[in-house]
């Protein structure tokens, strides 16, 4: 909790916890994880108490239904961080993982080992149950956390964070400072300026969010940014299959970043598909914007413009773009898509194994919905958030995206020297176990 220390005393006493919890053996992270587990669930009431003040002056705010959607918890939901919290602790660690070993002479052997990254900064909206997500994948990976939630959140995170530090307060040996939080908008300006205490930052938002945090800051950033997620149906598609995970896709959850935002169908298979699908989504209140051709089939409905092809939608509505080739959805997808999740339905092997190594996307999926892509789901115990990077770490960002390496040398007294000059001894640069 923030109290009355300022940003550079949150960020140094982060830092001092980081480095007590990159030498905390897995025994002890795993206690601490399932004492912040149980705490949540004997303070479920308490939680949702906090969280209807959320919602309720949120709905007087009059915030968007994608974000209140995200904003509101249950007792589900509550019983999902606590599961989820379990989930991470039953996880190998991913701390101290042999990545390579390499004898460079006799006696003179390299590992290079699995480690924490540090501090990480957590910027994100809206969802109160990213909070034990974020921090149950910090503390397992041996990293400590500094959490900033929207305002819209304030109560419902502000409680869960003091119980997730209850809980880690009940384990000898694991720094409260693990699991900090910062409350406004001047201070995450201030945290962007702790590059030496802190080691990541990883935005959970807009392409403009997490623009804003790169160009204002000189940490790394992992972003988060929006999902453009496209749905394809290929000629070769069986109908039923393409319309279960067409609906799916977009009805599951609306408000994901996940959830289908524009489904392109290729021509052939357009009437077989087309007129029931589009009846099916109307029945659940989807507004649907759509090509010429599209509207060809389905007049009633309203005709896309070109910004629609580049917007998240994180609501009730879908775009809808007729295709006449295979190679024609995958370049709309590659240039309106934003790197996050995106799926072909086809009975035809090849033209699948071609989507999945042509979309140049984080997560691309073959006759399944695009809802799968989810840290929790893919089986990493949750997930700090979904990443559109190229570098380091992307797609569902678990425990593995957590750390970094570093190389360990033993010797026995070698030097240089003995390697170096016209009798130098030579490596003998041999991969061992």
């Amino acid at each position: 909790m923030t109290d009355s220390k300022s940003v550079s005393q949150i960020a140094s006493a982060a830092k001092a916890a980081s480095l007590v919890l990159a030498g905390l053996p897995t025994e002890t992270k795993n206690a601490a994880l399932l004492e912040m587990a149980s705490i949540l669930e004997a303070n479920t009431e308490a939680i949702l108490e906090a969280n209807r003040a959320d919602v309720a002056q949120a709905e007087k705010d009059n915030l968007a239904k994608p974000l209140l959607a995200r904003l509101a918890l249950s007792e589900s939901k509550v019983a999902g961080m606590a599961k989820g919290i379990r989930s991470v602790g039953s996880l190998p660690d991913p701390v101290g993982q042999k990545l390579l070993g390499m004898e460079m002479d006799k006696d003179l052997t390299l590992y290079q080992m699995t480690c924490p990254i540090g501090v990480i900064g957590a910027i994100f909206e809206s969802r109160p149950d990213a909070v034990p997500q974020i921090s149950s994948l910090c503390l397992k990976s041996g990293n400590a956390v500094v959490l900033k939630g929207g305002m819209e959140a304030q109560n419902s995170n502000k409680l869960i964070v003091s119980l997730l530090v209850q809980g880690i307060e009940k384990v000898s040996g694991v720094p409260a400072a693990s699991v900090q939080m910062i409350e406004t908008r001047s201070q995450v300006s201030e945290l962007l300026d702790e590059e030496d205490n802190i080691q990541l930052i990883v935005p959970r938002g807009s392409n403009e969010f997490v623009r804003y945090i790169q160009d204002n800051t000189k940490i790394p950033v992992l972003g988060h940014s929006e999902g453009i997620c496209h749905g394809y149906i290929d000629q070769s598609a069986d109908p039923a299959m393409a319309i279960k995970i067409a609906l799916d896709s977009k009805l599951q959850y609306p408000a994901a970043c996940n959830a289908m935002e524009t489904l392109l169908i290729h021509e052939g298979v357009a009437p077989k598909v087309l007129p029931g699908l589009v009846e099916k989504f109307e029945e659940e209140k989807v507004e649907i914007v759509g090509c010429l051709k599209t509207l060809a089939w389905v007049p009633q409905i309203k005709k896309a413009d070109d910004t629609d092809w580049d917007t998240e939608y994180t609501d009730l509505k879908l775009s809808i773009k007729l295709v006449s080739s295979f190679e024609e959805a995958v370049a709309h997808i590659n240039k309106h898509g934003s790197g996050h999740t995106d799926v072909i339905v086809t009975e035809d092997k090849t033209a699948g194994e071609r989507f999945q190594n042509e979309v140049d996307s984080a997560s691309v999926m073959v006759n399944a919905s695009t809802r799968f892509a989810d840290g929790f789901r893919f089986g990493l115990g949750a997930e700090i958030g979904i990443s559109t990077n190229k570098t380091h770490a992307r797609g569902p960002v678990g425990l593995e995206g957590l750390v970094i390496y570093k190389y360990k040398i033993t010797g026995k007294g070698q030097t240089v020297s003995e390697y170096s000059g016209d009798s130098a001894r030579e490596f003998t640069h041999r991969r061992v176990d």
